[in-house]
């Protein structure tokens, strides 16, 4: 029989708190379903009673959303590397969306329960306040920049939308016919989003190009772009 966990004492209450965290994230991780993450099971991993997780936790719906916050400061960290490896607003944009992706394929379990499953309250979760805080910041540079046009905040949503249809397909849908290198398809979400923003900004908004006039229009700017590459 396991031996029972000694008492904590008095101010170790932050100890065992991590420690109920960490053992239920290695659970949830192994298992990939939260219905294993109950308290009994994480209270037994642990080694001490159901009870003393509820002095932590007031529930199940509390305990999942702590563990899966636990990786989301990362988020922060990887874009701001991601983002300061370059100076320019447009670049560190799509290195903003890469960076955001690649974390939720990294952590598919707390991304899908974090981002993916119906609201509980008319309050924006913290995981998604802070995963568009970071798409406003990104934007808000190109928009300064001039390079984008419009509310940046508008525009974050847009762009966020691809990069998270991006992630949670990829996580979800793993048989689809997905190239074998997969950044193929992440890199080309990224670029129509940053550049179909980019036109999109530019054209009006009552009046859709007709199909020459698109063909026309994009092939004299992707030729200008082409030319402009060539010389440096």
């Amino acid at each position: 029989m396991e031996a029972r966990r000694v008492r904590a004492r008095a101010g170790d209450g932050a100890h065992l708190r991590e420690e109920i965290l960490r053992n239920a994230e290695q659970l949830l991780v192994e298992t990939g379903n939260e219905d294993a993450l109950t308290l009994r099971a994480v209270a037994q991993r642990t080694r001490v009673t159901t009870p003393s997780v509820y002095l932590h936790f007031t529930g199940k719906e509390a305990l999942v959303e702590a563990v899966c916050l636990r990786v989301w400061d990362e988020l922060g960290r990887r874009i701001t590397d991601a983002v300061g490896r370059v100076t320019d607003p447009f670049i560190a944009l799509g290195e903003c969306g890469r960076a955001y992706v690649h974390f939720a394929l990294d952590h598919p379990v707390q991304y899908r329960l974090l981002m993916m499953r119906p609201a509980t309250s008319a309050e924006v979760p913290p995981a998604s306040a802070a995963c568009f805080g970071y798409m406003v910041d990104a934007v808000t540079a190109c928009v300064e920049s001039g390079v984008l046009q419009g509310n940046p905040e508008t525009l974050a949503l847009t762009m966020w939308t691809a990069v998270h249809g991006c992630a949670a397909l990829l996580i979800t849908q793993p048989a689809l016919p997905w190239p074998d290198d997969v950044n193929e398809i992440i890199d080309a979400t990224i670029r129509m989003a940053g550049f179909g923003t980019a036109l999109n900004s530019q054209l009006p908004r009552r009046r859709a190009p007709r199909s020459v006039e698109l063909l026309e229009g994009i092939g004299a700017a992707a030729e200008r772009l082409r030319a402009s590459g060539r010389k440096k």
